[in-house]
This record gives structure tokens, C-alpha cells and sequence, in this order.
């Protein structure tokens, strides 16, 4: 949004106030105030879009009649200014009786400064849907509206069950199947079908099916499944293209089938997630390390891949889990990035509190679920509470530790989440215990941080209202950097410097902070767990052997402990503060041995020992013989030895001296 706009208020038929003058010098030039945008001030809005270079409209509600209010202007050549659409009245406005004048107007502030940041791009892609849809369907009962569908899509109708006679349609392919499996997305779905047999169209007579295979698959850009109880596909709510509605009446099919028209065409799907298999934890070498992306996405788009993972573009629906409990920052969302999250936080909770005098609670939510519950409580009941400020994300399953206590840090007194039904709680639940255990050990209250599930406005209403936590007092925080450099950041602030705080946050198998244990009997110190660790976390040292460890890098991937060979490695998740972290600290090492013939350091002096202890006088090589002394030698003299002493297997005859003039001259 630009400076020097024009704001228009809607008093929604005197059913809430604004202070205007509250809103001047906050990035509009002007204020005003109708009672009635959407219909008898209509022309208000008229006057501001052919008039003004920059108008908000404070109503998202009828975002269809300014819509079209634009699109007319602009037939007529007579549009000037470019339009905004911003939500305060339910939002901020509508709320329960009795909350404060100040704290409602400081959080439309709060929220009108949130909409003036400029959200940075998000990069897409193309998805091109051709309309080639295919209706699973269990009879002949859905043919009538696949017949109708067909005169506008590309339609085939697999049934279940064979139909009585019927006539071939050139509206429509007809086959039988059962089917087996859906994957993909909008204009790249996969399907697979068993007992599968093609419509025969030739001959008279009753309706032929060839003969069934076993198994048959194919490809299309919509899926109209009629027959599933449960969806085919994981995270159905996140993929376009694919409608279900088992058993549907007539009323329905003419639903799905106005949808499966309106998916005709090229679209832009938002690339969500980025990935940099460079630092990623999941696999070196064949060895399995951290899963925790793979684990928690509920669609089923994250695949291993060798040593990283794939993120399928069309079966990825952004719901952000994954880069909430990455370790590593592989994946990290992008739609927005992390830190314009913060920016945002610090924006609605800075402005909020600048005129309230008071900290806000935050409360994160879905554009679906979220937003239409809020809409509710607001219109047929209480409404948000005035502190509480929603911070909107697609979905609130990518908020996860660091947002949490970011939230805290920047000044909120709560950070909430509002979990959708159809929300999955692998993410949520992790990151909000996560963000429980750290705060645990901390000075603040870990039930600052909430979860809220909520089925209805009555349910969210009864988690809002009552007891609120008292502001949260702590030193400035820097909210700078990723999401681990911020959890550590924020964590040690709340701490404090007492003298009582503990070094280090003792965490739980999973957690991404930690450090390793060394059992120094069973480590041969083969360096093979440096060589994996995708942090470098993990370093060895180049004049003795030694592992080393940066604790601040260690993400608890698990790669070390999956492929040391002795089995002699223990992750200790941890939270530690300190220069220390950030400095190399010695997890075990040993002086070298000495070559007994040059005195170069090689080798691991107890190995060596260890292996001259049992071949000495166990082995006949080794029996009644020198031949020892070759394993206490550095490789170069070890091959001298060989080629060289007077006992040696590859020794050969001396060579011939060589001649020189002196010989010729005295023969």
C-alpha cells in the first residue's frame, strides 16, 4: 500500500464508531466516514475511486460489489485510483460491550499499519488444466450429469458397478473400474484403477466392456470423485481440482459441476516452500538422519530423495509445517518469508501498544476457518476481545517455535493459536510443546502460549474472555536472523542474568537443539561422523585425532550416531547459552602414534597399540618375527620396509652397481 491514500470508513448502519481524527497522519491524507458503503453511500465510493490515487475501503464484506463498482469504472474510462480492502469491522470493531474505546481504536491502528507494509513477493508457477476430468461415480445414476458436464469439459465416468443398456455418448468416455489411488493436483492428477474395462462402442445389442486389467492408470486435470467415504488424497482441503461428495444429490452435482468449469484455464500456484538440499539433515551416504519434514506433512508432497528430500510442487499445499520444524532452514517458507513475519508482529503489537499503553494478546488464524469464525462471534455474538489482535497466515500450522516467542519478545502478553478442524496437529503440537519447554525453564509462564481448539464462536469466545496475563516485562530483544538465531535470542532474554539461570535447557528427543556424547572406550575415532555432519556442526583437527563440536550448529539430526560404525555416539538435546556454543569444544581425541622410523605422527595411538596387542604372538605372520614393526610405521616408510629390509616378502635382488668411468678405465 502507498502513502498519501485516502481511508473510507463504514459505520455498517450505526452498528459501530470510529474516531477519525485517530486515524490522520497514520500514512492517509484523509478520513472519511460513511454509514452505508456498500448502498445508499455508494456514491461515496464512486467519488473516491474516479477522484482520489490511493483509497482504502475498511470492508471486506462486499469486496464483490467493489469489484464490480471497478471493473464498470473502468469500462467507462473513468477509474483513477488504485483500491485496498481492509477488514476492521469485524476484526476490531463489533466486540462485546464494555471493552474500551482506546483498546478497540489502537487495534484498528494496529491493523491499518499491518496493511501498509509492502508483503513481498511470492514466487508460482503455471498450472495449466486443459478441463480433461474424470467422474468416478458407483452407477449409472451420475451419466445424466456427465452427459451434461461432457458439453464443456473433456469427461470420463468410471463406474463401479456396470450400467443396464445404454447408448455411446460423444459427450463422454464410459469405462468401469474401481478405483485405487489419486495423486497430484490441479492438472496433474494421477489415478490408478483396478478391473479396469473400456465402453465397447461397435455392435448392437446389450452394453460390452472389453476385457478387465487387472490394474490401469491414467492422467487428468480434475478429479469429481463420487464414491469415496474418506478422501483419496492426504490433505484433501489443500488441493484444488479434486472434488469429493459421496452420494450427491442433484442440487450438489450442479455445485461440483459449475467448480469443475471454473478450473479451466491457466494458474498461478504459489511456490510455498523453498529448499536448499545443500544443508540439508535427512541422509549422507545411504544413512537416514532427520525425517521431521517427511514426518509432518499431512499431504504427503515431501519425499525422501537420495540423500535430501523432493517438495512436489502440485501436491504441496502450503500449510507450512514443514519449515516450522526444520532444523536446518532446508525449507524454509516462502509465502511470506520468516522474517517478514516478524516485521508484521512487531508492526500490530509496536502500534498497538503506542496507543493503548498496554500489550495485546495475538492470536494466529487461518484465511478459511479463522477468519469465518471471527466473522461470526462478531456479527451474532461477543466478538474478539479488544486486546486480542488476529494475525492472519494461510495456515497456522507453519507458526512455529521461533513465531511463538518472537510474538512474546515483540511485546504481546499472549501468543495464541487457533487450530481449524481440518488443521493437522503433527506441526502445532510439536512446536507449541517445544516452545512449553523452553519457556519452562524460563522466568515466563509457559501458558502464555496457547492452542486454542475451537468449534464454534461460543468455544473461542470462552478461551478470550476471562483471565488475561498481565503484560510481559523483559530486555529488549534483536529479532534478527532465521528462526533458530531468534528462539536462541529470545530464550536467553527471558533467562534473565541473575546468576541462577541455568547454562543450558535440557529438551527431548526430537527437539532441534542439542549436542552429542562421545563413549571414548568405543570410539576409534574414524572421523566417519564428521564426514556426515550437514551442519558442520561436527570437525576434526588436522595435526592429532580428535572430534570437535560447534554446539550452537548442532540440529539433532541424528547422521553422526546412524553411522558411526561403534555405535559410540549419544545426542543429548539441549539448549545452551554462551560464548561457548559458538566456540569449538573437544568431544574426545588422542595423542597420535609415532612412526618408530621418521617420527611422523599417524594413526591413533591406542588403535595401534590395540592392534599389536592381538597380533603380536597370535598370528603366524606375527609369530617368531619383526614383522610388527611394520604397523608401527607411517605409510611411507611401511612400503620401504617392505621392498627394502633384508627379510622382506616384495624384497628383491640388489641391483647391479652401477658402472662408472673409473671401472672402464682399470679393466
Amino acid at each position: 500500500m502507498k502513502n498519501n491514500t485516502t481511508l473510507v470508513l463504514c459505520r455498517c448502519d450505526s452498528s459501530l464508531k470510529y474516531n477519525p481524527e485517530a486515524f490522520k497522519g497514520h500514512g492517509f491524507d484523509d478520513v472519511i466516514v460513511t454509514d452505508q458503503l456498500c448502498g445508499n453511500d455508494l456514491d461515496v465510493a464512486v467519488a473516491a475511486l474516479t477522484q482520489r490515487d490511493q483509497v482504502v475501503f475498511a470492508c471486506e464484506q462486499q469486496a464483490q460489489i467493489f469489484e464490480q463498482l471497478t471493473e464498470e469504472l473502468i469500462t467507462e474510462n473513468a477509474l483513477k485510483a488504485s483500491l485496498d480492502l481492509i477488514d476492521l469491522r469485524d476484526r476490531a470493531g463489533w466486540t462485546a460491550t464494555g471493552e474500551k474505546d482506546a483498546l478497540i481504536e489502537a487495534k484498528q491502528l494496529a491493523l491499518l499499519a499491518d496493511a501498509t507494509l509492502d508483503r513481498p513477493g511470492t514466487a508460482a508457477r503455471e498450472v495449466t488444466s486443459s478441463g480433461t476430468c474424470l467422474i468416478i461415480a458407483k452407477d449409472s445414476s451420475v451419466l445424466l450429469f456427465a452427459e451434461t458436464l461432457g458439453e464443456e469439459l473433456a469427461v470420463t465416468c468410471v463406474l463401479e458397478t456396470p450400467p443396464a443398456n445404454i447408448s455411446p455418448s460423444g459427450n463422454y468416455d464410459l469405462a468401469l473400474g474401481q478405483i485405487q489411488s489419486v495423486a497430484g493436483g490441479l492438472g496433474a492428477f494421477d489415478v490408478a484403477f483396478t478391473q479396469f474395462a473400456t465402453l465397447i462402442a461397435t455392435g448392437r445389442g446389450a452394453t460390452q466392456f472389453s476385457v478387465p486389467k487387472d490394474t490401469a492408470s491414467s492422467t487428468c486435470d480434475i478429479v469429481i470423485d463420487l464414491v469415496s467415504e474418506q478422501s483419496l488424497l492426504a490433505a484433501e482441503a489443500t488441493r484444488d481440482g479434486y472434488l469429493r461428495a459421496p452420494d450427491a444429490d442433484a442440487f450438489k452435482l450442479a455445485q461440483l459441476g459449475a467448480q469443475a468449469k471454473g478450473l479451466v484455464g491457466t494458474f498461478e500456484k504459489p511456490l510455498y516452500v523453498k529448499y536448499e538440499g545443500s544443508i540439508c539433515a535427512h541422509s549422507r551416504s545411504q544413512k537416514t538422519g532427520c525425517t521431521r519434514c517427511v514426518d509432518t506433512c499431512g499431504a504427503k508432497a515431501i519425499q525422501s530423495n537420495g540423500d535430501g528430500v523432493y517438495v512436489d510442487p502440485d501436491m504441496c499445499g502450503g500449510c507450512g509445517g514443514c519449515a516450522s520444524v526444520c532444523p536446518t532452514g532446508a525449507i524454509v517458507y516462502d509465502d511470506p518469508p520468516f522474517e517478514f513475519m516478524v516485521q508484521r508482529l512487531k508492526t500490530l503489537i509496536e502500534t498497538f501498544q503506542n496507543h493503548a499503553q498496554t500489550s495485546p494478546r495475538v492470536i494466529f488464524i487461518d484465511r478459511q476457518f479463522g477468519r469465518h469464525l471471527i466473522a461470526e462471534s462478531a456479527r451474532f455474538s461477543q466478538g474478539l476481545p479488544a486486546d486480542v489482535i488476529p494475525y492472519e497466515v494461510d495456515n497456522v500450522e507453519l507458526i512455529g517455535h521461533a513465531e511463538l516467542l518472537a510474538a512474546l519478545a515483540a511485546g504481546a502478553s499472549e501468543a495464541l493459536i487457533l487450530k481449524s478442524p481440518k488443521t493437522a496437529k503433527t506441526a502445532i503440537e510439536n512446536q507449541s510443546a517445544l516452545t512449553h519447554r523452553l519457556l519452562g525453564a524460563t522466568r515466563v509462564d509457559a501458558q502464555r502460549v496457547k492452542v486454542i481448539e475451537a468449534s464454534d464462536s461460543a468455544s473461542l469466545e470462552q478461551a478470550l474472555y476471562g483471565t488475561r496475563m498481565p503484560a510481559l516485562k523483559h530486555e529488549e530483544v534483536a529479532l534478527l536472523g532465521g528462526r533458530r538465531e531468534v528462539a536462541k535470542r529470545v530464550t536467553a532474554a527471558f533467562l534473565g542474568h541473575d546468576g541462577e539461570s541455568p547454562a543450558s535447557i535440557a529438551l527431548e528427543p526430537g527437539d532441534p537443539y542439542g549436542t552429542i556424547e562421545v563413549n571414548s572406550d568405543q570410539c576409534t575415532l574414524c572421523l566417519a561422523c564428521v564426514s556426515q555432519c550437514p551442519t558442520g556442526a561436527l570437525n576434526d583437527r588436522s595435526d592429532r585425532p580428535e572430534i570437535n563440536i560447534v554446539e550452537n550448529a548442532c540440529v539433532q539430526c541424528g547422521l553422526c550416531a546412524n553411522t558411526c560404525p561403534e555405535q559410540a555416539i549419544t545426542l543429548k538435546p539441549q539448549l545452551s547459552f554462551g560464548p561457548q556454543t559458538l566456540e569449538q569444544s573437544s568431544l574426545h581425541g588422542e595423542d597420535p602414534f609415532e612412526c618408530i622410523e621418521c617420527g611422523r605422527p599417524f594413526g591413533v595411538k591406542s588403535t595401534i597399540e590395540r592392534i599389536i596387542e592381538k597380533l603380536e604372538g597370535n598370528h603366524w605372520m606375527y609369530t617368531d618375527s619383526d614383522n610388527t614393526k611394520l604397523v608401527k610405521m607411517c605409510d611411507d616408510c611401511r612400503i620401504s620396509a617392505q621392498y627394502h629390509d633384508a627379510n622382506a616378502p616384495l624384497r628383491g635382488p640388489d641391483r647391479p652397481r652401477v658402472r662408472t668411468t673409473d671401472d672402464y678405465l682399470d679393466s
